[in-house]
């Protein structure tokens, strides 16, 4: 498993990389006042459709395998005993 743990250092960068941008790109810009429960969509949640249901799952899908990277890369690195 140790032979792995540069491969799962590489990974786990990309996909932290991948998720940020990816979380960066579905932000609405409502700025703080959408962040605290005002502006335009009043606290209420609305439907996803299209391309942002589609990045919404990937997001998920991607922050899955974020969590099982690290912990093989723990497991790798011999952290987790």
């Amino acid at each position: 498993m140790q032979a792995w743990a540069p491969y799962l250092g590489v990974i786990e960068i990309i996909l932290a990389v991948v998720l940020t941008v990816l979380v960066l790109l579905q932000t609405k810009g409502g700025g703080l006042g959408g962040f605290m429960g005002g502006g335009d969509s009043g606290g209420s949640f609305r439907t996803r459709r299209g391309v942002e249901a589609t990045m919404h799952q990937v997001t998920i899908g991607l922050s899955i395998l974020f969590f099982i990277n690290t912990i093989l890369a723990f497991l790798a690195w011999g952290q987790v005993v």
